[in-house]
């Protein structure tokens, strides 16, 4: 019987493909980058074909350096970049328009005019998220109504959307020859075209978008014994491979940190920061900023809810440093820069660059470094980078506690950033609460691959995938309560003058 089980997890800046054993461990992997598209200030892009062939590169590449075939694969999960919108004609393949990335802000005027006609508190009411150029429904308007003939074509019934997981099932599935058009309901939840309540898609909402119906996908569990479909990717001898499951990459990262009792969190740290807090089955409003979520659903098992907390640009902030500003030239080199000052000196910098997610959810917000004198060096810039990223975590933090009335025992981590000590170390001084790593730090594409899994017997029940989770290391808060309080009022006031810096009037 097949023992491995593979885990696409298509995420903002790249594509990997990892192959799990039964232990968890890891197998093989193979990993490329995609390119960033920016037209303009705000605009953020990708180029669908390009992830679908760096998708298939990896799974070709992980495959062989797992040293595995087809048919030692039980299943393989999806996991991927959420919010991002794909349109594409399903009788050629061909995308009508590039990928509009999650961390676009073109439109900001769609938003802005959703609020200015009173419909925020019924979008909040029906998806648990606020009006945001996050969202993949403005971006599906934008393109409806901003690239010839896509509107034409969905009413014949040649427009496609979904969200990059849905592109790459469909394409791995047969494409234009019988191509599973699915999501889960996890990737429907972020669409802020589905009612939360019921996780199907919402006639009021459609409309209020200009969205034909015929355009969306199937909305599917995250783990499902059914499959969506099977794919040749895995390579040309062997079969077959079932693909059982489906998950936006936050949710995934969930599963694989085993946060499945309500109460526990996990934050990771990639192109932005993501911190999820498990609600079980009981959705939970926010008033303070949060967004509420499916978390998974797997089988006929109700749906698992969650709160999150969205932050637009953490990692993605070392890389402006590495590729716009060139005073690295690798990511893991902030850490020796950073550690060259004891401390950022003052200076605040807010990388607002796609305005602010949760709390604040403010378009009109953009970048600013605070506090600058000449006195400051690169070494301050580093630092002051990586507490933004912790300030930021320390922000959705007190929401959470606000929304929920939980207090912290740990916060466990995970994602690329998590390799740099110093990071993990100042998370824990200015949340004054305790940090965990685990041994396997690629939880997302680990969440995919245990939702496989479990739908093709590998393992038997979350009982079995909590027990496989183990601590890597442990960081304790250094900073007194008085030193946490001053830097945090710091990083508020330097918030506060990154506000209405983009006039937003519809």
């Amino acid at each position: 019987m097949a023992r491995y089980v593979g885990a696409i997890d298509q995420g903002t800046t790249s594509s990997r493909f990892i192959v799990f054993d039964e232990a968890g461990g890891i197998a093989g992997q193979h990993q490329l980058e995609h390119r960033q598209i920016l037209p303009k200030p705000g605009w953020v892009e990708h180029d669908p074909i390009e992830i679908l062939k760096r998708t298939e590169e990896v799974i070709a590449g992980g495959m062989r350096n797992a040293h595995i075939l087809a048919a030692d694969l039980a299943a393989i999960g999806v996991t991927n970049q959420r919010e991002t919108t794909v349109v594409w004609n399903p009788k050629t393949g061909e995308p009508w328009y590039n990928a509009i990335v999650w961390q676009d802000t073109r439109t900001d005027r769609i938003v802005a005019a959703l609020e200015r006609d009173g419909q925020g508190a019924a979008i909040r009411r029906k998806t648990g998220l606020p009006p945001a150029t996050y969202f993949s429904a403005p971006k599906l308007q934008w393109i409806l109504e901003n690239i010839e003939g896509v509107r034409r074509a969905a009413e014949r019934g040649e427009a496609l959307f979904g969200t990059i997981d849905t592109w790459v099932i469909w394409n791995l599935t047969g494409g234009p020859d019988g191509g599973a058009h699915v999501t889960d309901v996890t990737n429907a939840s972020r669409t802020m075209l589905a009612n939360l309540e019921t996780l199907t898609w919402d006639d009021e909402l459609l409309a209020l978008f200009g969205v034909s119906r015929s355009m969306l996908p199937e909305i599917r569990p995250s783990s499902d014994r059914r499959s969506y479909g099977t794919t040749r990717a895995a390579g040309p001898t062997g079969g077959e491979v079932p693909i059982s499951a489906d998950l936006g990459d936050q949710q995934a990262a969930t599963v694989g940190q085993a946060c499945y009792a309500p109460g526990t969190a996990k934050n990771t740290y990639g192109t932005g920061n993501f911190m999820l807090l498990n609600t079980g089955t009981r959705r939970v409003p926010s008033t303070s900023g949060l967004l509420t979520t499916a978390c998974y659903r797997f089988d006929d098992r109700p749906t698992v809810y969650a709160l999150e907390g969205s932050v637009a640009v953490t990692g993605s902030a070392v890389q402006w440093l590495r590729d716009q500003l060139g005073i690295i030239s690798t990511a893991a080199d902030i850490e020796p820069l950073a550690n060259t000052v004891t401390d950022a000196g003052g200076m605040y910098f807010v990388p607002a660059f796609s305005g602010l997610f949760a709390p604040y959810w403010r378009s009109d917000a953009r970048g600013a470094i605070v506090g600058l004198s000449r006195f400051h060096e690169k070494g301050h810039l580093a630092r002051a980078t990586l507490e933004a990223i912790c300030f930021q975590t320390r922000a959705v933090l007190d929401a959470m506690i606000a929304d929920a009335s939980i207090a912290l025992d740990v916060l466990k981590v995970d994602g690329g950033a998590t390799v740099n000590d110093t990071l993990l170390q100042l998370q824990a001084d200015i949340l004054g609460v305790p940090v965990v790593r685990p041994v396997i730090t690629e939880t997302t594409a680990l969440g995919a691959a245990y939702a496989a899994g479990l739908a093709a017997g590998v393992w038997k029940d979350l009982a079995e995938l909590e027990r496989k989770w183990r601590p890597d290391k442990r960081w304790e808060p250094r900073w007194s309560a008085d030193q946490r309080k001053s830097a945090y009022a710091g990083w508020k006031k330097a918030v506060d003058r990154t506000f209405g810096w983009i006039e937003l009037t519809p």
